[in-house]
């Protein structure tokens, strides 16, 4: 019996450590293989590809975010000097305008008491106007005295003072002197744009007192829309003239628009310690919208280099890894796992800074992933 417990443990103990072995064995194998073999057929049936290294743009770049605007003297404000009640507004928010163009009419009595007593000056000034030329004769001739003819002239310019004060309030209302003195009074007034543009805003309807100081509506000449950016204070001194600016309007497109960097800002908003960065947009790329948000990259670098798409690299246990064409036979591809030092990054591609180690190499471009998941 004792012999039987001796010759059963031997058993075990020799088991074991076959069982040992073989798990060595395994694991050696999975951490040592850095090669993958893939038939032809598989590999046309998953659609991968082979390519190479490519030269690629890198660019550095500064986020800014910002709107569509358009510069101070392409916005008009449209108001009246002087007080009045909507008669007629024949636009809608939308329209296009043209410089000169006819955009509300307005009414009130206090327009006809100006242009009459524009009238009553301008008949007054006739008189004193003769009296004046008679006392400056009588004055020369020593007929008058100088107290009477510095009254004649003091009257005289003051009324052509008044004269021409009303004949300027009569301009600025758009009504023509010359009509007034041949007896044409008007009690409607025109407000005229004052730029050729597109109406973004009405704030009135008919029957609606205007005073000075309202708003009657708005014009905007989207012929030189730009980008106003803010750009963060640790950011600023990389802007620079003529950079490229990419930019997208997320709510609404997905296409990148191209612009570039026109005027940097000179001053730093103290709340948001920002910098304004004005930019110009070619206009023939979309129809932009005044006030849209986009989100903007300036370009403040730019160098090309060697590069993978970023499909044709894995990342494996911390490593970057790329496949490549060892040898071929005629149903098979031997391919081996090399590992790559990663650069900058775009969209789409990868900087490769060991180039050297992929030059004139065939690489899986495409199916990468599901081929190393085969090999494994």
């Amino acid at each position: 019996m004792k012999n039987l417990y001796i010759l059963l443990f031997s058993m075990v103990f020799v088991a074991c450590v076959n069982s040992e072995k073989n798990i060595e064995t395994v694991v050696e194998v999975e951490t040592s293989t850095e090669e993958i073999t893939v038939n032809k057929q598989q590999f046309e049936g998953e659609k991968m590809t082979f390519g190479s290294l490519s030269e690629e743009e890198f660019n550095e770049i500064v986020k800014a975010n910002g709107m569509i605007d358009v510069p101070p003297h392409n916005k008009s404000s449209v108001t009246s000097f002087i007080g009045g009640y909507i008669t007629k507004t024949p636009l809608l928010v939308g329209d296009k305008v043209e410089k000169g163009q006819i955009l509300v009419t307005l009414e009130n009595p206090e327009y006809v008491e100006i242009q009459q007593n524009y009238l009553e000056v301008a008949e007054q000034l006739n008189y004193l106007k003769s009296e004046f030329t008679r006392q400056k004769t009588l004055f020369d001739e020593n007929i008058t005295s100088q107290k009477n003819f510095l009254k004649a002239e003091s009257t005289y310019k003051s009324n052509l003072a008044h004269f021409n004060g009303l004949r300027k309030k009569l301009e600025m209302m758009h009504i023509n002197p010359t009509l007034v003195e041949q007896g044409q009074i008007s009690s409607t007034i025109n407000l005229y744009a004052a730029i050729t543009g597109y109406v973004t805003n009405i704030n009135v309807s008919n029957g609606t007192y205007v005073s000075p100081a309202d708003i009657v509506m708005e014009i905007v000449d989207t012929d030189h829309i730009h980008l106003e950016l803010s750009v963060f204070e640790k950011d600023i001194l990389k802007i620079k003239k003529d950079q490229v600016i990419r930019f997208k309007i997320p709510e609404a497109s997905n296409d990148t628009f191209m612009a570039e960097v026109h005027l940097v800002g000179t001053t730093i908003d103290e709340k948001s310690r920002r910098v304004k960065v004005h930019g110009h947009i070619d206009n023939t790329q979309t129809n932009f919208i005044v006030g849209m948000f986009v989100e903007a990259e300036i370009i403040v670098h730019s160098n090309k280099s060697l590069a993978l798409p970023k499909e044709a690299i894995l990342n494996v246990e911390s490593d970057f890894i790329v496949l490549i064409l060892k040898d071929e036979t005629d149903t098979e591809y031997h391919l081996e796992k090399v590992k790559i030092d990663q650069g900058k990054e775009t969209e789409t591609f990868v900087e490769v800074l060991n180039s050297g180690d992929l030059k004139d190499k065939q690489i899986i471009t495409k199916g990468t992933y599901m081929l190393l998941s085969g090999g494994e």
